[in-house]
């Protein structure tokens, strides 16, 4: 196996897909808590596009178990984009477990990434109609 082989999915593009057991309502959900439309749609599933980046939602008989972020935004100002959903009606979670505790709907998270050049993350959670648990998170560099 040569290093190209090896590196197969490193330059392939991610595509995020969530579960839906309603497509009718997740669409409602993403279009007036979170201001997004559909780029794309089929039988079965609507194709969102922030950024360059591409998520699906699919028609499911499955539900996620919404115990843990299944996908984020890395947004520049958090408590503007979370006021701003609150208006809204998004409802964020409130954590407080050692380690990571919320207030008014945001953590403070020590560390990141190196390579992302931050010394921490502001991070805020809630869930779609489809019980989804995505995020948002901000640099704190």
């Amino acid at each position: 196996m040569n290093a190209d082989d090896r590196n197969l999915l490193a330059r392939a593009r991610v595509a995020t897909r969530l579960p839906a057991q309603d497509l009718d309502r997740a669409r409602r959900f993403y279009s007036e808590q979170l201001g997004l439309e559909p780029v794309d749609e089929r039988p079965g599933g609507l194709l969102y596009r922030c950024a360059g980046a591409d998520f699906a939602l699919f028609l499911s008989t499955g539900a996620s178990s919404g115990t843990f972020t299944q996908m984020g935004w890395e947004v520049d100002d958090i408590e503007t984009v979370v006021s701003e959903l609150k208006r809204r009606g998004v409802v964020f979670e409130e954590v407080d477990v050692p380690g990571l505790r919320t207030r008014d709907g945001i953590a403070e998270i020590e560390g990141n990434y190196p390579s992302k050049r931050a010394r921490g993350e502001r991070g805020a959670w809630f869930r779609d109609s489809e019980g989804n648990m995505l995020g948002i998170g901000e640099l704190v560099v």
